[in-house]
C-alpha cells in the first residue's frame, strides 16, 4: 500500500522495521498482549508477565520510542509520577475514508493492525493454546485470480467477519442467561496482493 518511509523521532525506524521490531522478542510480545486488552502501568505488567521491573520497562521504553504503544494517563503515586500505557488507539475507517488516505498512513495502520495479529498468535503459539485447541483454524495459500475475483474474495472475507460479530453477540446474550464462562478467541482475516505473482499453488500448505 505504498513505499516504506522513515519516520523521524523513532530511531529512524520504518513503520516495516517497528513492526517487525515490536514482536521480536517474547516480552515485547506480552506487553502488546496485555495492552491490547486495556491500560496498565509498568508495575502491573511486570507483575503479570512475571519478569523483573527493570527488563519490562526496557521493552516498554522501545516499543513507545518507536510508536508501537501510547502513554494512555499519568497518575501521581505519593512522590512519583505513574505512567499508564495502552495499546494504539485506532478509530474504524471506511473503505472510503482509507481510500483517501495517503499511502504513507495506509502503511501505518496496516502495520498496528499486523503487529496486534502478530503479538497475539505469537503469545498463543508460545503459551501451548494452538495445538491445544480442538478448533483451531490455521490455513492459507495464495490464488491467482482476475479483477473480479479479487473484488469476490473480498466481499466474501466481509460476510465472514460480519458472520463472526453475529455469533459473538449470540453468545454474550447467552452467556448473559446460563452464566457460563466464556473463551477469549482470536479471529483474523486477511486478504492481500501478494508481493510477487506465483505460480498455481498445490493444495494449502499447512492446515488444522
Amino acid at each position: 500500500m505504498g513505499k516504506s518511509t522513515t519516520r523521524t523521532g523513532q530511531r529512524s525506524k520504518s513503520i516495516e522495521e517497528v513492526v517487525s521490531y515490536a514482536v521480536g522478542h517474547r516480552i515485547r510480545v506480552q506487553v502488546l498482549t496485555l495492552l491490547n486488552e486495556g491500560i496498565y502501568s509498568p508495575d502491573q505488567l511486570a507483575r503479570l508477565i512475571g519478569q523483573p521491573l527493570n527488563r519490562v520497562s526496557h521493552h516498554i521504553s522501545e516499543l513507545l520510542d518507536a510508536g508501537s504503544i501510547e502513554l494512555a494517563k499519568t497518575e501521581k503515586v505519593r512522590n512519583t509520577t505513574q505512567h499508564f500505557y495502552r495499546a494504539v488507539e485506532m478509530p474504524l475507517y471506511s473503505d472510503e475514508e482509507v481510500a483517501e488516505m495517503p499511502p504513507q498512513q495506509q502503511q501505518v495502520i496496516c502495520g498496528l493492525i499486523l503487529q496486534c495479529m502478530m503479538a497475539e498468535a505469537m503469545a498463543a503459539f508460545w503459551a501451548g493454546k494452538m495445538h491445544s485447541d480442538p478448533s483451531i483454524c490455521l490455513t492459507w495459500r495464495w490464488y491467482n485470480v482476475d479483477e473480479q475475483g479479487r473484488k469476490d474474495i473480498a466481499e466474501e472475507q466481509n460476510r465472514s467477519w460480519r458472520r463472526v460479530q453475529e455469533i459473538e453477540a449470540e453468545a454474550i446474550n447467552r452467556v448473559a442467561e446460563s452464566g457460563e464462562d466464556t473463551t477469549s478467541v482470536v479471529v483474523a482475516s486477511m486478504g492481500f496482493e501478494r508481493e510477487r505473482r506465483a505460480p498455481t499453488p498445490p493444495s494449502a500448505p499447512g492446515k488444522r
